[in-house]
């Protein structure tokens, strides 16, 4: 099987920043995309930033110029950088992975992390 561990999250005023570090282990074989989304109370998970396997990169909007996400593929993790942090980022924080493994025939299949929770005090 695989799992994704996230850790990083936490508790910052406005203006700060945190770091968020979310490592693939397991049998795999390869990873594609990596990603981050977050879900706030009472509304729907949304995509964060998203990286490719060659580090072609995509943002939210509302996050472009303070986040940076990147990756290293020798260690299978996946980053994100968060500066210039608002209290409307808070939410918990997953990590997302397409993952190719021995159990699914080689087929790409979509892991979760557990989530981890940033609340960014005004």
């Amino acid at each position: 099987q695989v799992q994704l561990e996230e850790s990083g999250g936490g508790l910052v005023q406005a203006g700060g920043s945190l770091r968020l570090s979310c490592a693939a282990s397991g049998s795999i074989i390869i990873i594609n995309d990596m990603g981050w989304y977050r879900q706030a109370p009472g509304k729907q998970r949304e995509l964060v930033a998203a990286i490719t396997r060659g580090g072609s990169t995509n943002y939210a909007d509302s996050v472009k110029g303070r986040f940076t996400v990147s990756r290293d593929n020798a260690k299978n993790t996946v980053y994100l950088q968060m500066n210039s942090l608002k209290p409307e980022d808070t939410a918990v924080y997953y990590c997302n992975a397409a993952v190719a493994a021995p159990h699914t025939m080689g087929l790409m299949k979509n892991y979760w992390g557990q989530g981890t929770q940033v609340t960014v005090s005004s």
